[in-house]
C-alpha cells in the first residue's frame, strides 16, 4: 500500500503557539492548514503556506466550526446553508493566500467536531460534498477511512468530487472503525503503539482495534498530528516505514 503522509498545521493563533510546524513539514506530503475559524490567523496562514512552499508540500484547506475558544472540537448546530457558506468562506481565504505565494489548494479536510459530525451524519456529509463541488474549481475531500469507504466513494462520485481516505498513525480505533474519543484512556498512542500501527497499515492495510480485532482499511493518506509530542518524535521513523 503506497501511502502519503499528512498533518494538521497552521493552528497557532496570535501569541499562542500550537504544534511544531517547522519540524513536521520536512517529513510530510500534505499540509492541512487551518483557515482562521477554529485556529490560525492571517499571519500564521501566510507563514505556514510559505513553509509548505519551501518544503514542496501539497496544501489543503482545514476548515472548522467558528469556535476559537473550543479549538473547533465542539459541535455547533449550524443550518446546512450556513455550513456550506462557512466552508466556502474558509476555503476561499486560504486558497487566495496560497495563490499569492504561487501555491494552489488541492483538497479540503474538515477539522475536529466538523470532521467527526461529517463522518457520523450522512446529511451533513452531503452538504459538505456539495459545498466543495460548488467551489469554482475542482477540490478533493479528505475523510476518515472506515468500513463504509466504498459507500463514501460512491457518495463523492455522485457529488462529482474526488475522495481521499485517511487513517491515523497516533489514534486508537474502536471496534466499529471509529476513532476512540480523546477523552477515553488510550485514545492517543504512545510512540511504540504508533509505529506498530503504521507498520501494520503499510504492510497489510489493517489496524488492530481496541478490542483486538483486525480492521481492513482502504487508505490513501496517513495523518500524524503535529501537536502530539510522541508523533513528532516518531515522524522520521513513520516516514521511513511508509516508504
Amino acid at each position: 500500500m503506497a501511502l502519503t503522509l499528512n498533518s494538521d498545521l497552521g493552528e497557532s493563533f496570535g501569541a499562542w503557539t500550537i504544534g511544531m510546524d517547522a519540524e513536521v513539514m520536512q517529513y510530510i506530503d500534505q499540509a492541512n492548514i487551518a483557515c482562521g475559524f477554529h485556529a490560525g490567523d492571517p499571519l500564521v496562514m501566510q507563514q505556514t503556506l510559505a513553509l509548505a512552499l519551501a518544503n514542496r508540500v501539497t496544501v489543503g484547506a482545514h476548515p472548522g466550526y467558528p469556535d476559537l475558544v473550543g479549538f473547533g472540537r465542539r459541535s455547533l448546530k449550524c443550518q446546512p446553508a450556513e455550513v456550506a457558506a462557512l466552508l466556502q468562506y474558509q476555503i476561499a481565504a486560504i486558497d487566495g493566500m496560497a495563490k499569492s505565494q504561487g501555491l494552489e489548494i488541492a483538497y479540503v479536510k474538515p477539522h475536529g467536531a466538523l470532521y467527526n459530525d461529517m463522518m457520523a451524519d450522512s446529511a451533513l456529509r452531503q452538504v459538505i460534498m456539495q459545498a466543495i463541488a460548488a467551489y469554482h474549481r475542482p477540490l478533493a475531500l479528505m475523510i476518515q477511512s472506515t468500513p463504509d469507504a466504498a459507500a463514501h466513494r460512491e457518495e463523492a462520485k455522485q457529488a462529482g468530487i474526488e475522495l481521499l481516505l485517511e487513517a491515523f498513525a497516533d489514534r486508537c480505533y474502536a471496534d466499529d472503525g471509529k476513532l476512540l474519543a480523546r477523552a477515553k484512556p488510550g485514545a492517543v498512542h504512545n510512540k511504540e503503539k504508533m509505529l506498530a500501527q503504521v507498520k501494520q497499515l503499510a504492510e497489510f492495510g489493517t489496524v488492530t482495534t481496541l478490542g483486538g480485532n483486525t480492521l481492513a482499511l482502504a487508505v490513501d493518506s496517513l495523518c500524524v498530528h503535529g501537536d502530539n509530542p510522541a508523533a513528532i518524535e516518531a515522524i522520521a521513523e513513520i516516514r521511513a516505514l511508509i516508504r
